[in-house]
């Protein structure tokens, strides 16, 4: 909200009333979860939880918490992502820092994790060693950390500002004891070799990008979306070095885009990795393809 915006919703409303009138608005811009959205930011602007505002809906939001609830709504109408107006975002059982030069992690990527703990659902108290490539808000290595308790992990990216998310995310999940973070292009700066590799880089075709929503199109830095003219420039680079990076017997993992697929198994083939498993999420797309590399 800026200069002489009027404000949405004022001091003197209830928190129910505060609710309804900041999901209309948010209806209005476009927003589908609309209701969603307000009752998270709503809770966020009051600093109460579900159960006080189900308990006491009348009570009067107060002048501080109006004001604030009002700037968020503004935002959101605006079509920033409620993750990146409350910095925060709910991933696995975490939750984690947001940053505005930071993919914002999603729900989908949650299929990469629980597909990483099925293949590795006998060995989850071994001392394994994890690698996270594009490592983003460290979400990814964050999660696997936090169910495999004897684990090692390393989390790579590009971007300073990437890498310096993740080691807080890392710390903040108590974690950093157990991992490090190295700056650098995919595999390029690692000279070991892992038990698992995961990765969720960037896919989207670079013509499809300006069709994104505005969550995305807008908020979401091009570096962590744009997978080049097919959508599959990373995964050539990602895939063509596990043999490299891979122990014997050891695992692959990556996010797909809608309908990649196929394409991914041809380049874990052309690798000399044997597709094991993959998995669909929740809107039924096959969201995580994992390989093994031949002991």
């Amino acid at each position: 909200m800026t200069g002489g915006a009027v404000p949405i919703v004022t001091g003197g409303v209830s928190r129910a009333g505060a609710l309804e009138a900041v999901a209309r608005r948010l209806s209005s811009s476009g927003v589908e979860e609309a209701r969603f959205d307000a009752r998270t930011l709503l809770l966020a602007a009051a600093g109460i939880g579900p159960t006080e505002l189900v308990l006491n809906p009348d009570a009067p939001l107060g002048e501080d918490a109006a004001r604030l609830l009002s700037a968020y709504a503004a935002r959101r109408a605006g079509r920033e992502p409620v993750s990146r107006i409350l910095a925060t975002r709910g991933f696995w059982t975490l939750d984690l820092q947001v940053a505005p030069l930071v993919l914002d992690p999603r729900a989908d990527t949650e299929t990469l994790v629980e597909l990483s703990l099925s293949l590795l659902s006998g060995r989850r108290h071994e001392p394994l060693r994890l690698l996270d490539l594009g490592s983003g808000s460290g979400a990814i290595i964050c999660a696997l950390l936090s169910e495999l308790p004897q684990a090692y992990g390393v989390a790579v990216d590009l971007s300073p500002a990437a890498c310096a998310l993740t080691q807080a995310n890392l710390a903040q999940c108590g974690h950093a004891h157990r991992a490090s973070v190295v700056r650098g292009r995919w595999a390029d700066a690692i000279g070991s070799r892992f038990d698992l590799v995961v990765s969720n880089p960037p896919y989207i075709k670079s013509e499809d990008i300006g069709g994104l929503d505005p969550e995305v199109r807008l908020h979401d830095p091009a570096l962590a979306l744009d997978g080049g003219a097919d959508g599959l420039e990373c995964y050539r680079e990602i895939i063509g070095s596990l043999g490299r990076i891979v122990v014997p017997g050891g695992l692959g993992l990556v996010e797909a885009g809608a309908g990649q697929a196929q394409s991914i198994r041809v380049l874990f083939a052309g690798a000399g990795l044997g597709v094991v498993a993959t998995a669909r999420d929740a809107g039924g797309h096959e969201r995580a393809v994992a390989a093994r590399l031949d002991a």
